[in-house]
């Protein structure tokens, strides 16, 4: 008999469903043309919601080395990736007062798309990436880079070394995270005393609110309220001290996390989940619609393909990212709705997305081609895909925004 699934936060078996997603591929395992005939490993993508401290999660855990020990996705091929992380950087060092003399971290650092502009301004960093093509990347580039996965392991081997860290940075990573408790310890070993950790993660209550299904893949383990973060760190010596909302990736929140005791909770903390137990987000009632929302965007975006397709139109799909995977694979949509896929990155093209095998083609060919309509898979980057496709939209060219509703631009 199976074991019961425990939260990855708190260690509860009171796990509630949310949404089945059924058996999917790794959603960044892209293809070979010699893989195309060979069996495709699938794992269930059931989505839990924990009764205890309100952690919501995905109940399967595929090994970290697994799926990030050799990766496709770099950062520095998006530009709005680029400008956040350059206005990130700018505002830390400012308020933080670093200089030559302070140390940086990023935990899962990729290419070093952020420790560039600490090094850039004179600020020592360190970066931590399990994936050594990726960072072999960053190597080159200058930014020091340590590949391992991150945890309380490697942090006291780094503490042992007399590296503490006057800011850590985790951009999208906690929720990659199989040991959140031994994360959390990690941190408060690696940070001085009076060190942050800015930490960036997708916003579950977007995720619901704008029906953001796509972004449920193997990868993403944990979806956080500021409830869940503020119960985690708080049970690991570590304060939650403030809490912003950005509309990055969809949007998205950015906690300022230090040591315990060493400042208060701000204003923003305190609103931020006093608003959470008003919206009903510390139940399961609250996630229980989510699933319904999600059918049916499902149903309507293959209604629109599919009488795309009966005039004998062609369409393409932008972005070979993991979120395209999910919805693909989740939706049924594959060699019979779309002819092809396009994405900026080299590391991707020649190759074939996970579970429907459509080729992965440089954007040149939306010229090319012409298709009369294009899916944009990587919709949380839409305005910057917009404006670098201004061509194909002056010659005609139309986008089919699938998230939050299915919407034709």
């Amino acid at each position: 008999m199976p074991e019961p699934f425990r939260c990855r936060a708190c260690g509860s078996e009171a796990a509630t469903p949310v949404l089945s997603l059924g058996r999917t591929p790794l959603a960044n395992a892209l293809l070979a043309a010699g893989d195309l005939d060979r069996p495709e490993p699938t794992y269930p993508l059931e989505l839990v919601f924990c009764e205890r401290c309100t952690l919501v999660q995905i109940t399967e855990t595929v090994p970290p080395e697994q799926l990030f020990s050799d990766y496709s996705y770099f950062s520095s091929f998006s530009e709005t990736m680029l400008r956040h992380a350059e206005a990130l950087v700018g505002e830390v060092i400012r308020t933080r007062g670093l200089g030559a003399s302070s140390l940086a971290v990023e935990i899962a650092s990729n290419d070093g798309y952020l420790l560039q502009y600490y090094r850039r301004e004179g600020v020592p960093v360190l970066g931590i990436e399990p994936a050594a093509n990726v960072a072999a990347v960053a190597e080159r580039h200058g930014v020091r880079t340590v590949v391992d996965f991150f945890g309380e392991r490697l942090a006291r081997r780094l503490h042992d070394e007399a590296i503490r860290a006057d800011v850590i940075h985790a951009n999208n990573v906690l929720a990659h995270v199989p040991d959140l408790p031994g994360f959390a310890r990690g941190l408060a070993l690696l940070l001085k005393e009076d060190g942050v950790a800015v930490i960036e993660v997708p916003y579950v209550k977007d995720l619901v609110d704008r029906c953001e299904f796509d972004t449920i893949y193997h990868e993403h383990l944990s979806y956080f309220s500021v409830t869940a973060l503020d119960r985690l760190f708080g049970a690991h010596g570590l304060s939650l001290q403030h809490v912003e909302h950005l509309e990055i990736h969809g949007g998205s929140l950015r906690a300022t996390v230090g040591c315990a005791g060493h400042r208060a909770a701000s204003p923003s903390v305190v609103a931020a989940l006093a608003r959470e137990e008003h919206d009903g987000m510390t139940r399961h009632a609250y996630y229980a619609r989510f699933a319904d929302a999600v059918r049916s965007l499902r149903e309507s975006l293959r209604t629109v393909l599919a009488e795309i397709r009966a005039k004998g139109q062609r369409i393409a799909a932008y972005g070979a990212a993991a979120k395209g995977s999910t919805l693909l694979n989740y939706a049924g949509i594959g060699r019979e709705h779309l002819d092809f896929v396009v994405d900026r990155s080299p590391y991707k093209q020649g190759r074939f997305m996970p579970g429907v095998h459509l080729p992965i083609e440089s954007p040149e060919r939306l010229l090319e081609r012409q298709p009369a309509y294009v899916l944009l898979l990587t919709w949380n980057f839409a305005d910057e895909i917009l404006e670098q496709q201004s061509e194909y939209r002056r010659r005609g060219g139309r986008f089919i925004v699938p998230v939050p509703d299915v919407r034709v631009v």
